[in-house]
């Protein structure tokens, strides 16, 4: 609630445009940036620091362009891009997506390992994420399926989905259907494009849904 008792708006369908493409698209598909203290570019990953907000689309090629010029294009200042940007920006939204994956599992929405996934698919479980490492056995990976209108990723390693799970390491992963599921397809996706992973539509991990 907001002061005074009124509902905040909803923002899920907020749009804006990316600062590269020109493209107006919805911000769950973008990166917002700020200009902080003594101008430099600040990734604004969780969408809460304050100031203007610059948008790009998420995936290393736009970040990378919009190092070379378009972060000063867009603030109409010249501002200071930090060495590593792009590889900041995947690290942070790594981290929020594993995060996310931990608070599914921790809501008993979550199962890793094999078996437990394969009894979720074969079970008739609602999934809506499959997680398959990306350093894992492709052979194994091949054994599972996504279902109709679940979502694939393959652009976690075995030890960012460990973190995520509370293991050492894992390379099979789902969750099932539900809001926090629907936070990590938002992030997942980023993350996919900042890695610059497209090939996610292997036997195993075909992602069926339109994109």
């Amino acid at each position: 609630m907001a002061r005074g008792g009124h509902n905040k708006p909803k923002t899920d369908n907020v749009e804006r445009k990316c600062i590269v493409t020109g493209e107006v698209t919805p911000t769950a598909g973008l990166i917002r940036f700020v200009v902080g203290p003594e101008n430099l570019v600040y990734p604004d990953v969780l969408g809460k620091l304050p100031g203007r907000g610059m948008y790009v689309t998420a995936t290393r090629s736009a970040l990378e362009v919009a190092t070379r010029g378009q972060f000063s294009r867009s603030a109409k200042q010249a501002v200071t891009v930090p060495d590593g940007l792009a590889d900041e920006v995947e690290r942070q939204v790594c981290r929020h997506a594993v995060d996310l994956i931990a608070l599914t599992r921790k809501s008993g929405r979550a199962v890793c390992g094999f078996e437990k996934v394969k009894g979720w698919l074969a079970g008739g479980e609602n999934v809506r994420v499959l997680l398959q490492a990306s350093d894992g056995s492709e052979r194994g990976k091949a054994k599972l399926w996504t279902p109709e209108g679940a979502r694939y990723f393959g652009c976690f390693t075995s030890e960012e989905l460990g973190l995520a799970f509370g293991r050492g390491s894992v390379i099979h992963g789902a969750l099932s259907t539900g809001k926090l599921s629907n936070r990590v397809v938002e992030e997942a996706t980023k993350l996919r494009g900042l890695r610059e992973i497209d090939g996610d539509d292997m036997v195993a991990g075909k992602d069926k849904e339109a994109r």
